[in-house]
């Protein structure tokens, strides 16, 4: 049995103001939001109401201490312009994860996936159908005591909203190996998908974009030795032989879905998929002998992100051209296929609105 929500149609649509040919990423939200309150130990009823501002205390804990952690999901619709999820429960999963780690109280399966099905069988007019777009969904938890004092939240909301988006990258990206700052060490929050998380990112981000790079590659905070993400995705490296590295998942990097769907894809595939630490000399020979032939990070945003330019130290990798890369093109059209159900699901990542 389907939740009962409280909703309220927003009177007058905001459709009109979007260009599906040309959405900029994250700047327009689509006509309705999803909120649900966490008092007294229980969330209360849910309701689906027009997007718009909401008030909140100057003392409200999550801006003072931190307590806030998000998903990035999306809604596509299918050859028959029905509207779907894809692999919304993997996104509710590490919701939990990311709460149960930022002391924040877990949420249902029914009141997440209910949540995101009204939500998106209102607003279904919004998912754009251009190949590389979708209706970007951000469901969120942030503490709500109106109290100073460090102590987790007794009380908190749930929110969703929606925007419809194009590629986040839409062209090949240079990157920077980071070896001041650090993403995450052995016992934070790596592995949670807390907006700390990428707060701590903007300095180091902003300073390689200064030196003309679009983003930075993570390393382990003891050595500055191991690869681990790429600003907000998952990173993949290919070899000549075809041998896939991942950095393996270690508590510090976050378990992406996108992630997990390439590694099942090339595996199903009979690619040699290996995770592990990757030590970034490795890579840096790999490249200086012209066996690093595809490098490339994923991520629900990026879906696959092709990088052109590594820089490490001062050397800089030149990869080959992106248009002629054999399996980082092969997994974005594979899963931009599934995800508008093009080609058939045999992994059950699809969900029907």
């Amino acid at each position: 049995m389907s939740l009962v929500f409280k909703i309220s149609k927003n009177p007058q649509s905001k459709i009109a103001e979007c260009d599906f040919n040309n959405i900029e990423f994250g700047k327009l939200f689509s006509d309705h939001m999803f909120r649900v309150d966490y008092e007294n130990g229980e969330w209360k009823t849910g309701e689906i109401l027009p997007y718009g501002n909401i008030s909140f205390s100057p003392a409200l804990s999550s801006l003072h201490y931190g307590q806030a952690i998000f998903e990035g999901m999306k809604a596509f619709k299918d050859t028959n312009g029905k509207p779907q999820l894809f692999r919304p429960l993997d996104n509710f999963e590490r919701f939990n994860i990311s709460a149960v780690r930022m002391g924040m109280p877990e949420i249902s399966e029914a009141l997440f996936i209910e949540s995101l099905r009204q939500l998106v069988n209102i607003d279904q007019d919004w998912i754009p159908t251009k190949e590389g777009s979708a209706l970007y969904l951000r469901p969120f938890m942030f503490a709500t005591d109106d109290f100073v004092g460090v102590r987790p939240s007794n009380n908190y909301s749930f929110i969703i909203f929606c925007c419809p988006v194009n590629s986040y990258y839409p062209k090949p990206i240079k990157v920077k190996v980071e070896e001041k700052y650090t993403r995450a060490f052995d016992g934070m929050a790596g592995s949670a998908k807390a907006a700390g998380n990428y707060g701590i990112s903007m300095k180091p981000t902003s300073d390689a974009k200064k030196e003309g790079f679009d983003q930075i590659i993570w390393t382990d905070g003891k050595e500055h030795k191991y690869v681990e993400e790429s600003g907000t995705t998952n990173l993949f490296f290919v070899l000549s032989d075809e041998t896939v590295l991942t950095p393996a998942l270690d508590g510090n990097i976050l378990k992406g879905v996108t992630r997990d769907s390439c590694i099942k894809l090339l595996k199903d595939a009979n690619y040699n998929v290996i995770e592990k630490h990757i030590d970034i000399e490795e890579i840096a020979q790999a490249a200086r002998e012209g066996k690093l032939i595809d490098a490339f990070g994923t991520g629900t945003a990026a879906l696959i992100a092709k990088i052109e330019t590594i820089a490490y130290r001062n050397e800089r990798f030149e990869l080959p051209a992106a248009e002629e890369r054999k399996i980082s093109n092969w997994l974005y059209k594979k899963i931009g296929d599934i995800q508008t159900s093009k080609i058939e699901d045999k992994f059950g990542w699809i969900v029907k609105i």
